[in-house]
């Protein structure tokens, strides 16, 4: 009777150990396919900044500008990847040009400092091995994304500054120009209206910096080869002090790209990003948890950034080609392109 009894508990135990392994096995495959796409051949998202951007506060010919510059990057991008290019050269072409528009707070566009300097930081990262270069506070280099990547390829470094990283972008044959180069009227006024509300003592919430806007460009593109890089390019925050530096340089808060999950670029109140480590967060959250870049960008950026403070957004793709364009502002200037797909957006909609 003893014997029946153990054995009729063995076979509930094999059974129920059975059924088990075949739950697990059956949600293991759920959860590797549950965001599996068909992989495309390339894309390509960019950004051009993120804060309070209102159709009511854009006039039409602005808004035409905007948009026609993003859709002149997205071609630019395109035209590499599609005929095999890589995306270290899709990055790094793509964010020149955005570099040498006026119209966003990068490069040509770069705000001024409290001394009435323009200080331009900006980065770059490759998905397949995760080498860096990221280059801060520079004043005379007229496409600061070109220096960031000649310390990825020429220097054992990851992050040079100041005057140290303009001598290396000069020996490394980085165009170099007057910093008068960087003066706009348009940026000279803004930090006049930060300088006279700062004179005035005032701390509460402006007309102004209901306004404000994070102009930080940047760009994640996914190869043919299946390889995904990252850039950012920023001229930082008006009236900066103290030879300031934000997330844009920084590996792992504005910039981060790996093969196996995602390249992220961010845009927004830098300090924020730092702390929290946004761009690595996100793919650390496709990797420890196995969700998609969609779900893990709003988790860091929808939940986390905004129960901290902290307001912005990012743009990123994985290896899939699967896209992600999330802020918890009013707006953000950003586009994709894939084949035969692409779009173009400012507001939140």
């Amino acid at each position: 009777m003893k014997y029946n009894i153990l054995l009729l508990i063995g076979i509930f135990l094999l059974s129920s150990c059975h059924q088990n392994s075949e739950n697990a096995a059956s949600s293991s495959e759920h959860k590797s396919t549950k965001h599996s796409v068909e992989k495309v051949e390339y894309a390509m998202v960019i950004h051009g900044g993120a804060g309070t951007i209102l159709k009511k506060n854009m006039t039409e010919e602005m808004e035409q500008s905007y948009v026609a510059t993003l859709n002149e990057a997205l071609d630019t991008g395109a035209s590499v990847l599609s005929k095999g290019g890589s995306a270290l050269d899709a990055v790094t072409e793509v964010i020149k040009l955005m570099e040498d528009s006026p119209l966003f707070n990068a490069g040509k566009g770069s705000v001024f400092t409290n001394a009435g300097t323009n200080e331009m930081d900006a980065s770059i990262m490759m998905g397949i091995d995760q080498n860096a270069g990221a280059i801060g506070g520079v004043t005379n280099v007229k496409n600061p994304i070109t220096a960031a990547r000649k310390v990825l390829e020429n220097s054992e470094h990851v992050l040079l500054t100041g005057q140290g990283a303009e001598l290396f972008a000069e020996q490394q044959g980085c165009e170099m120009v007057d910093p008068s180069y960087f003066s706009t009227e348009r940026r000279l006024k803004s930090l006049e209206r930060a300088k006279a509300k700062e004179n005035m003592g005032f701390h509460e919430e402006t007309e102004e910096s209901k306004h404000f806007k994070y102009g930080t460009v940047g760009c994640v593109a996914l190869d043919k080869a299946g390889n995904i890089v990252a850039g950012t390019s920023t001229g930082g925050m008006t009236n900066k002090r103290y030879n300031r530096v934000g997330d844009s340089p920084i590996i792992g808060a504005g910039t981060y790209a790996d093969n196996a999950t995602c390249g992220i670029s961010s845009t927004g109140h830098g300090e924020y990003f730092i702390r929290y480590a946004v761009a690595y967060d996100i793919a650390a959250r496709m990797e420890y948890k196995g969700i998609s870049i969609e779900e893990a960008a709003k988790e860091v950026v929808m939940e986390k950034l905004v129960k901290k403070g902290g307001s912005g957004g990012v743009v990123g793709l994985d290896s899939n080609g699967n896209i992600t364009m999330t802020f918890n502002t009013p707006g953000m200037y950003r586009g994709y392109i894939k084949p035969g797909e692409r779009q173009v957006k400012i507001y939140k909609e």
